[in-house]
């Protein structure tokens, strides 16, 4: 088991891509905490996962949610930032509101659960940073403006906290998901994503697992000298 002994905190992680890698990580070890809004399906996936897993409560949008998550967590070893907020809308038809919750949920929320977290690391002398980005980060895609725009934001911090925090030990990557069956996506999307999924090189949207799996590798000391990249799981689609 490589994640022995560490600590891994997912936010977004009571479903879809953020409880997959849970129970991956947790599988190698690690002792996860997932992050969620809603208390019944954090307690449900707190038992889908097992003895290795509990649940905090928490909104990434509020500023005070994120701290008390922060004080909660106490040392941790990995931090997967996946809770996101995707509402599709083409920029003329934008709501401001929908839009401010979500640049707080995908990037001031993530923004400050590193930075309440990291001088431990820093201190520790190691760690691991994992962005769940998109492919509409590097895509255009109608419908996607202000999606694009946070999720670019946080591509941007993982090459930025890769240059500050490098030299203590910590690294931090991204992982770029193309379409993926989930649950969030089917309700934002609908039948969108299958077509957006039909158009990749592999014909296909990905399963949740399938991302998870890019987490668990950038989150492992396989990737003991990766930092400051972008791990595309995509079907293909940053080559077209």
């Amino acid at each position: 088991m490589e994640l022995m002994d560490q600590t891994a905190v997912i936010t977004g992680g009571t479903a879809g891509i953020g409880l997959e890698s849970a129970r991956l990580l947790a599988s190698e070890g690690a002792t996860v905490i997932i992050s969620g809004r809603d208390r019944a399906r954090g307690d449900q996936a707190v038992e889908a996962i097992g003895a290795n897993a509990r649940f905090v409560q928490t909104d990434m949008a509020d500023a005070e949610s994120v701290n008390s998550l922060v004080q909660q967590c106490g040392e941790v070893d990995i931090i997967v930032n996946n809770a996101g907020s995707f509402p599709s809308a083409l920029t003329v038809d934008q709501d401001m509101a929908v839009f401010e919750t979500m640049f707080n949920t995908n990037v001031r929320g993530a923004y400050f659960l590193v930075a309440g977290l990291i001088p431990g690391m820093l201190q520790r002398g190691r760690g691991s940073i994992v962005n769940v980005t998109t492919m509409a980060a590097f895509k255009g895609t109608p419908g996607a403006s202000g999606y694009s725009a946070s999720k670019s934001a946080l591509e941007s911090l993982t090459r930025t906290w890769a240059a500050e925090f490098g030299a203590a030990g910590v690294r931090v990557n991204s992982v770029a998901p193309g379409p993926t069956r989930t649950l969030g996506v089917a309700a934002a999307w609908g039948d969108v994503n299958e077509e957006l999924g039909r158009a990749l090189p592999l014909g296909r949207t990905a399963f949740a697992s399938e991302i998870a799996e890019a987490v668990l590798f950038l989150s492992s000391p396989r990737a003991s000298f990766i930092t400051g990249s972008t791990l595309h799981v995509d079907g293909g689609g940053a080559a077209v």
